[in-house]
């Protein structure tokens, strides 16, 4: 491991498009709240009905949307307007480096601000704190991770992880420290909020998704490159176990909010498999859209959804019975998702 010097802060009218309309394949369980999708190539959020599995809404966002994350109110969302779309389409991709975020009153349903990040691109990771004040992100382009105001977007800190393609990241649940993935660099960045201290544990080629158990004593990396999953103890900061995920390019994984299991997305393989956590066993794989990314697991547990971004289609799965209960659209590519509660 090694320590990476803390930065001091920089200072610091998006195209609506009309995709066509989302298609209900399956009905599903009735559930509060919404679904919030994020459309790569048609550069918007999507609002879906869980119940019915169609779009309500629509918000056009910037350009190449990937990740979202949603405040402790539940109020507003923040986007993550990384700038490439049609990742994995091949000689399809395009790359425009983007600088901001958009922030979208879920209320209104519209664009309220835009975050601009100035010298930090190609925002992807981002998570609200309990409190609502804070956001980080990753910014891939700056090798940064940056603390931001959640009222005015004014960039409080910025560290530097010196690693390659920061994508990902999870915080502790007590915020004492936050876990980045760099897939370049096949590792974790450790970023202590309390010293301003970075450190770095190597995992795996690839390294890109990643959680961390509701208990906050493991972190879990898929390592897409080496097809396998990384443990990490967060009492050491140490990787505890490693094994194979099964599958192809292992992207995404989510742990359900009891803890019992991971679901994470093989993408070339295009399926969505289950481990048993606390046994590090795989205990089933469904074959789900071409390449799945973003994996959303409901707030009761009860169902997950993955986004096959090739196929432009989600797909929504019933944990208990680990059986596909439907696929509907929301647009072109969808990746990122979050969950909004009592909508």
């Amino acid at each position: 491991m090694r320590g990476t010097p803390f930065l001091s802060p920089a200072a610091g009218g998006a195209e609506r498009r009309s995709p066509e309309p989302a298609r209900e394949s399956a009905p599903a369980p009735k559930a509060a709240g919404r679904l919030i999708v994020l459309n790569k190539s048609d550069h918007d959020l999507a609002v879906v009905d869980p119940a019915s599995l169609r779009v309500v809404a629509r918000v056009a966002t910037g350009r190449g949307p990937h990740e979202v994350a949603v405040s402790p109110d539940q109020r507003r969302a923040f986007v993550a307007n990384y700038g490439m779309y049609a990742v994995f389409r091949e000689g399809e991709r395009v790359d425009e480096p983007g600088n901001t975020l958009s922030v979208v009153d879920l209320e209104r349903l519209a664009v309220v601000a835009t975050f601009d990040l100035g010298e930090y691109r190609k925002p992807h990771g981002l998570w609200v704190s309990r409190d609502g004040r804070h956001l980080w992100v990753t910014c891939e382009a700056a090798q940064a991770v940056l603390e931001l105001d959640t009222a005015t977007g004014r960039i409080e800190r910025a560290w530097r992880t010196g690693q390659e393609v920061s994508h990902m990241l999870v915080p502790l649940p007590d915020e004492s420290r936050l876990y980045v993935s760099n897939i370049r660099s096949g590792s974790v960045s450790v970023v202590d909020r309390r010293t301003d201290s970075v450190r770095t544990i190597a995992t795996g080629a690839g390294a890109e998704g990643i959680d961390v158990t509701p208990d906050g004593d493991e972190v879990w990396v898929t390592n897409r490159g080496a097809n396998t999953v990384s443990v990490i103890a967060t009492a050491t900061d140490t990787v505890a176990a490693s094994f194979e995920s099964g599958g192809e390019m292992p992207i995404r994984v989510k742990f359900t909010p009891d803890g019992r299991e991971a679901w994470i997305s093989n993408a070339r393989a295009n399926e969505l498999a289950v481990f048993d956590a606390r046994a590090r066993r795989r205990l089933a794989a469904l074959p789900v859209g071409a390449m799945p990314v973003g994996i959303q697991v409901s707030p009761d547990g009860a169902r997950i959804f993955v986004a096959n971004t090739n196929d432009d289609r989600i797909t929504a799965v019933d944990r208990a019975a680990r059986r596909v209960l439907g696929t509907f659209t929301t647009g072109r590519e969808p990746d990122g998702m979050a969950w909004v509660a009592g909508a």
